[in-house]
């Protein structure tokens, strides 16, 4: 049994606000941290900070000030939590070190909502980008054995296999072909609405990540890396952003965010192993389940609407990390020539000589792609790609090869 957050007791909001010393918290010893301890903290990190973007384009679409003055009260509570969150995060940890994690939380956050997934549309969308954060984690894991002699298997440990993608070099898509049809707000599965707020979430966060840390690397090939696979991030974004539906009202927007904050927040505690971690999730749940009821009555007042027609009398099936090595290999096995025309998805070999796909690949990767030079480096240095291939070869024989980049076209 899970719980009803509209019939929860949270913590009064004028208790939410607290003293600077409790938000600047003691980092996490990166030397011990569980890896999905670390990739809830990154998880909720970017589900805060969608909170808190989503609550100023809320602000900036009302002319009603008292509207405006419930939302920044929450939202400085939202903003006092994404610090907790972040803050978790040690000097010490680099910057690649933090990226592996952005990007393990990808794959295994990713394949995790894809196989609990009730509408086949969003299902075939986190399928298909699935396989290109597989592959970012691919490169990045290269990269940094290169620049700092260190494997990310220490970091990913046996949950998460690192090997080859749909490369990187071959995602690269025209920004017409990035949109999706969006699912029916009034028919859609309350767990279809969760899954695609929290990835947009977990999306958008990497590709600021990237937007504000791929300058501060150290060689050009880094940077360029980082500035690469930024733009797939941006892609990303725009892939699943379309997934919603656009003529979801203000009020219920508000209300779905504070819900899936709640739904979150509740999967993260009841999943947790450490207890430090799993206290500030509870503490953050509380806190959430006010700025729930908070939602719910702005819903009553401006649109009459019982927010108990639209959420479920109980949260849905728990979003978790666990390892997804045997769907990924399974994705890895079918979909790897996968490309995007329009709103389909379909094999490279198969597209409509109209598409746009050929033209913007050769306009962007004419010079080259980082993405590749990086393996090509790796190799030319070791003799092979670095590789944490755990259950076996790569399931594509096109890709199996490790002393040449290896191409599924």
């Amino acid at each position: 049994m899970t719980i009803n957050p509209l019939s929860e007791k949270g913590r009064p909001i004028e208790q939410q606000v607290s003293a600077w010393p409790k938000v600047n918290v003691t980092p996490y010893n990166k030397r011990e941290i569980h890896p999905y301890t670390r990739s809830r903290i990154i998880l909720m990190n970017g589900i805060e900070v969608e909170a808190v973007i989503f609550k100023h384009q809320a602000a900036r679409h009302t002319s009603d000030l008292d509207i405006k003055r419930v939302i920044a009260l929450s939202r400085h509570i939202e903003q006092q939590q994404q610090k907790m969150i972040n803050w978790l995060v040690p000097h010490d940890e680099t910057s690649l070190e933090v990226t592996i994690g952005y990007e393990q939380v990808a794959v295994d956050l990713t394949a995790y909502l894809a196989r609990t997934e009730p509408d086949p549309n969003v299902k075939a969308a986190l399928d298909f980008a699935l396989l290109e954060d597989f592959d970012h984690l691919y490169r990045y894991a290269n990269l940094m054995e290169m620049t700092e002699g260190r494997q990310a298997e220490a970091n990913v440990r046996e949950l998460t296999e690192i090997m080859p993608g749909r490369p990187t070099a071959l995602e690269h898509r025209h920004p017409m072909d990035l949109i999706r049809m969006p699912y029916d707000n009034k028919t859609a599965n309350i767990l279809t609405k969760l899954h695609v707020l929290t990835i947009i979430s977990g999306e958008q966060q990497t590709m600021n990540l990237y937007m504000n840390i791929g300058n501060r690397a150290e060689s050009p090939l880094a940077r360029g890396l980082y500035l690469e696979i930024g733009q797939v991030e941006e892609q990303h974004v725009s892939h699943y952003e379309s997934l919603a539906d656009p003529t979801t009202s203000w009020f219920e927007m508000l209300l779905l965010h504070e819900y899936n904050e709640c739904y979150m927040y509740y999967s993260c505690m009841e999943t947790e192993t450490d207890p430090r971690f799993k206290d500030m999730w509870r503490r953050h749940l509380e806190d959430e389940i006010t700025h729930l009821h908070i939602a719910a009555e702005l819903m009553k007042k401006h649109e009459k609407r019982d927010p108990a027609d639209i959420l479920p009398s109980q949260f849905p099936e728990l979003t978790v990390f666990q390892s997804n090595r045997d769907y990924v290999r399974q994705i890895l096995g079918t979909q790897i020539d996968l490309t995007s025309h329009k709103t389909d998805f379909m094999p490279v070999q198969e597209l409509p000589e109209d598409a746009l796909y050929p033209s913007f690949q050769k306009t962007v990767n004419r010079e080259g792609a980082f993405s590749q030079q990086v393996i090509e480096e790796h190799i030319g240095r070791f003799g092979a790609d670095y590789r944490h291939e755990i259950e076996g070869p790569h399931p594509d024989r096109r890709l199996r090869t490790r002393e040449k980049v290896a191409m599924p076209v």
